[in-house]
């Protein structure tokens, strides 16, 4: 994987147990083979390229539910996050950047309106992932196996 973090030198589908949910988004753009499968689809471009991006991202988790890979839904889960807080930051801040200088910049209600109904369409998809009965029990295993 070329990373410097021996961690993320794993397969995670070959070695599910090396896995470890994290923070948010953690490991987002690490945890192979999931970071290639799902990164690819993942955009907050343009409104219809995030509606198709985030249904297809969903269909996926739905793919790995299907094989009961939890990685595979949890990291689902962390690109539909992600999609969600990266339009709502570029909705709410020009150029999507929160600081500047080292400064918190003052928020701008709605800056771009295009990219805040970006985040609601990952809202919708990353609620019907967190909401997703399969995924709240495998979750509950996986925090306990732990």
């Amino acid at each position: 994987m070329g990373d410097d973090n021996p961690e993320y030198d794993v397969n995670f589908r070959k070695h599910p147990e090396a896995y470890e949910i994290g923070r948010g988004e953690e490991g987002a753009f690490k945890v192979q083979p999931y970071k290639d499968e799902l990164l690819e689809l993942w955009t907050i471009k343009t409104l219809d390229s995030a509606k198709e991006a985030a249904e297809r991202i969903y269909e996926q988790f739905e793919q790995y539910k299907r094989n009961d890979e939890f990685p595979g839904m949890d990291m689902a889960r962390k690109y539909l996050q992600m999609g969600w807080t990266r339009s709502l930051r570029y909705a709410k801040y020009p150029g999507g950047r929160k600081y500047d200088d080292g400064t918190e910049r003052e928020p701008q209600e709605w800056y771009d309106e295009e990219k805040y109904d970006i985040s609601q369409v990952y809202r919708e998809y990353l609620d019907r992932v967190r909401n997703d009965e399969t995924y709240q029990r495998r979750r509950e295993q996986w925090d306990t196996e732990r």
